[in-house]
């Protein structure tokens, strides 16, 4: 009788059960809603983030590949080696290299050009020497009609020029716009020159945009007739090279007839430089932004953990007087922390959901905005939640360790 006397009059350990601890989660929750909202908006923003910007860089990397294939995959490049004795031959290209090569099945455009060598006098300005200001040293580009086709020029105003002036060795040239700014060539209706040294060019192009060869951009460029008239053609220091645009999926075929079409006799004059494989570029370039786009999503993260940490840690600071009233009821200390790590979790997995709602949102309409197909992952958006929560519950692992090293005896003369 003493024994089991003893045994019931041993008093009972506190227990905290499952819904127990759900309501009292949702009642520190729902208390503060104002508090609670803002602890949760630092989640929002950051799994918002991570979706918003794994989102994101699925879809413009989806926009990358199709652009690399539209360019890259189209555009074949031949260079003028001169075979194993180059000094002897400064051009193997024929005179009707832009012909030969437009035969091959599958060519848009294709043509020669090379970068013609001023001497130290010879700028490029809006004036003759002598009047004006003195010029600026500005790349002369000699190519046949087909380069600037090849390019993808989006003329700003006038025309480029034809096999005509090419043929008839004319002194016209085409320019970029951003050089056109700086000679001060703004319309084309008063018949505008440009001077390369003591040569006038009538401008009848100015280029907006290209779609390769960028650099034409910055460069005056010639008919090459006209350049070998006056400066003489390609030598063994500025080798001579062809540009080609092709259908989609013709380029690598076009690679390897163009240096037998160019030359029968001796394709080893030329070295023909195919697209690059598609794939592997779009992977490197993909990876690439992958990488910092994942860096940024990680910092924005941590951010929204630092806001919940902060915020919590003040939660458990303002609520001593309960927490020492739950210790003197018979609240263990696991019972205390596993209350904040609930709370803090609760807001966490909330601000994920919302985030990932905020974040499936922004791509949508950022795709719908620039006319693109949206693509988000589906483990991207059924694994933010849950990192939403697992962001809350890590944040709140230390004060919920402070709330339950408060003491009851201590918390109750506060």
């Amino acid at each position: 009788m003493i024994t089991r006397l003893r045994r019931s009059s041993r008093p009972e350990r506190s227990r905290l059960g499952v819904r127990d601890l759900l309501s009292e989660c949702a009642a520190g929750v729902l208390q503060r809603p104002a508090r609670s909202a803002l602890t949760a908006l630092g989640t929002v923003l950051g799994v918002g983030t991570f979706v918003a910007v794994l989102g994101l860089t699925a879809t413009t990397s989806s926009q990358i590949d199709s652009r690399f294939n539209e360019l890259t995959a189209t555009e074949v490049t031949v260079e003028d080696t001169g075979g194993d004795q180059p000094e002897f031959l400064d051009n193997a290209f024929p005179a009707d290299a832009d012909s030969r090569i437009g035969a091959l099945n599958g060519v848009r455009a294709a043509g020669v050009y090379w970068p013609v060598r001023l001497g130290p006098e010879e700028l490029v300005a809006a004036a003759p020497p002598g009047v004006g200001d003195d010029g600026e040293r500005t790349e002369v580009v000699a190519a046949s009609p087909g380069v600037i086709a090849a390019a993808g020029p989006a003329l700003e105003q006038g025309r480029a020029f034809d096999a005509y002036h090419d043929r008839r060795g004319e002194n016209v040239a085409v320019i970029g716009s951003g050089l056109a700014a700086r000679l001060g060539v703004t319309t084309l209706e008063t018949g505008p020159a440009v001077f390369v040294g003591n040569q006038a060019f009538t401008v009848i192009g100015i280029i907006e945009d290209v779609e390769r060869k960028a650099d034409l951009l910055l460069s005056v460029v010639v008919p090459r007739t006209t350049a070998e008239r006056i400066w003489g053609g390609p030598d063994s220091g500025e080798r001579a090279k062809m540009l080609i645009s092709t259908d989609l999926g013709a380029a690598r075929q076009i690679a390897s007839e163009a240096a037998l079409a160019l030359d029968p006799a001796h394709p080893e004059y030329f070295k023909v430089i195919p697209p690059p494989d598609p794939r592997s570029l779009r992977g490197s370039v993909t990876s690439d932004l992958n990488e910092l786009f994942m860096l940024l999503a990680g910092i924005c993260l941590v951010i929204g953990a630092v806001g919940i940490a902060n915020t919590t840690l003040v939660a458990v600071l303002e609520r001593t007087g309960e927490i020492g009233l739950r210790r003197a009821l018979g609240a263990r200390g696991r019972h205390i922390t596993l209350q904040f790590l609930a709370e803090s979790g609760a807001l966490g997995a909330l601000g994920g959901l919302i985030g990932t709602s905020l974040g499936t949102v922004t791509v949508v309409v950022m795709a719908v905005v620039r006319d693109w197909t949206p693509v988000i992952h589906p483990a991207t958006v059924l694994a933010a939640p849950a990192i939403g929560l697992v962001t809350g519950v890590l944040a709140g692992l230390y004060p919920a360790w402070r709330a339950s090293r408060i003491q009851p005896a201590e918390a109750l003369r506060r």
